[in-house]
């Protein structure tokens, strides 16, 4: 009887693990844009769209970061919500990019351009908070977070919101609080992390070089 239980309880584990989570769908979603932009040729580009639709997958994160990434949440959200209405112009990020070095407008507040340089850097917030969230099982979320924010977007944010960003981080969820709104357990959680982390990097390394193969610096 024990034995039947035990089967059926890691029956029941195995099913969870293989459900699809908020987690799980952003990791496959990144993953697939790292599995072309690694064997992409030259003349193929990424899509805008397809692009949008991975990144819209990661809002629920900043949503379960709670008060102190409401601005990011927000910021975040509104800039990609853009780039999915340009997506119906623009086929591919070169063309948005290129657009707005014609124009002059490329770093003028509510340009394409400035939005998707600001999502990107939501994405890379998001891969520090996962590094810094798996670095150590005793450092807290609000650690994590705290330093995630330090180098991603704090040299670039007012006095105002860094002060604001600083007192909610004490709104944060712990750790367990965390993955129970993920639908996680640490293992899972981490797996699925460390696949966000190595399939995000070649992403964000792409937009960057979209930027500066255009002369555009990236402090801003």
């Amino acid at each position: 009887m024990d034995k039947a239980e035990d089967g059926f309880n890691d029956s029941q584990n195995n099913t969870a693990m293989a459900m699809k989570t908020p987690l799980s769908e952003i990791a496959q979603a990144f993953e697939e844009l790292s599995q072309f932009l690694g064997c992409r040729t030259r003349e193929q580009q990424l899509r805008l769209d397809t692009f949008c639709d991975a990144c819209s997958l990661v809002s629920v994160l900043f949503n379960c970061l709670g008060l102190a990434f409401k601005f990011a949440e927000m910021e975040y959200v509104a800039k990609v919500r853009d780039l999915v209405e340009a997506s119906k112009q623009f086929p591919t990020l070169e063309n948005i990019l290129d657009l707005d070095v014609a124009n002059g407008t490329v770093k003028t507040p509510g340009s394409h351009s400035r939005n998707l340089r600001r999502v990107r850097q939501g994405l890379d917030l998001i891969r520090a908070l996962f590094e810094e969230f798996l670095s150590s099982e005793e450092y807290s979320l609000r650690d994590a977070a705290s330093t995630a924010y330090a180098q991603v977007c704090a040299p670039y944010h007012t006095w105002a919101v860094r002060t604001a960003v600083s007192a909610g981080m004490y709104t944060l969820p712990t750790r367990e609080e965390l993955l129970l709104k993920l639908n996680e357990t640490d293992n899972s959680a981490e797996k699925k992390m460390r696949r966000y982390i190595e399939a995000s990097r070649p992403v964000i390394a792409y937009i960057d070089k979209l930027y500066i193969s255009r002369n555009i610096t990236l402090d801003w």
